[in-house]
């Protein structure tokens, strides 16, 4: 059974984009969106973009601040980043972000993505070997997609293949791993340096490949 709502809702698209979630603008269509304003066509037309998306995550982070404390691992991100930021430079990452711990990073090609994913774990591995490293060596866990997503928000990149870019980098991929959704691995040509495993689902809501450079 409906009821009245009893209390204020924020709904002005200035004071919602004070919170630095979307833009103006953004707000704005959402709203004229749930008015029936805008269509969802529309909506989509306007902001729509293609693109391959990065999703790093470094290892260790909440483990690392208990155990040492939370200036030692802070560290250990400053070190992933100063390794990470200049590979994504290299490979033209059209936007890099860095929060937490975490990188996210848009390309226009999936396979530019996927070789620049390689390269940072080649780096860091080299890093940690080096005198330069941290007593605490960090390492990363990857994950691409690729596809259509709406251009709004801070990573410029949210949708369906975010989502899933995020999971696999995030939750599922292990140190030094690269895990790719199915529609990133659609998306490349062939490789032949590399090597692909598809994963069932299991516990997850869909499949994906885990991506391995060749001896």
């Amino acid at each position: 059974m409906d009821s009245v709502y009893p209390h204020t809702l924020l709904d002005d698209p200035d004071e919602l984009a004070s919170f630095m979630g979307w833009s103006r603008e953004v707000y704005q269509d959402f709203i004229s969106l749930q008015r029936g304003d805008l269509s969802e066509n529309e909506f989509r037309a306007k902001y729509h973009r293609r693109c391959a998306i990065m999703v790093l995550d470094m290892t260790g982070f909440t483990s690392t601040a208990i155990r040492v404390g939370e200036l030692q691992s802070l560290l250990r991100i400053l070190d992933a980043q100063k390794v990470c930021l200049p590979v994504l430079r290299e490979f033209d990452s059209s936007l890099i972000r860095c929060f937490a711990d975490d990188i996210i990073a848009l390309f226009d090609d999936p396979s530019v993505a996927l070789n620049a994913a390689f390269e940072i774990h080649r780096r860091i591995a080299m890093f940690n070997g080096s005198n330069h490293a941290y007593s605490y060596a960090t390492e990363c866990c990857i994950g691409i997609g690729y596809g259509d997503v709406l251009g709004i928000g801070p990573n410029l990149s949210q949708g369906d293949e975010m989502n899933r870019a995020s999971k696999l980098g995030e939750d599922i991929a292990r140190a030094n791993e690269v895990l790719l959704t199915e529609k990133a691995y659609e998306g490349l040509p062939e490789m032949e340096h590399v090597r692909f495993e598809k994963q069932g689902q299991d516990d997850q809501l869909f499949p994906f490949y885990r991506a391995m450079l060749r001896d």
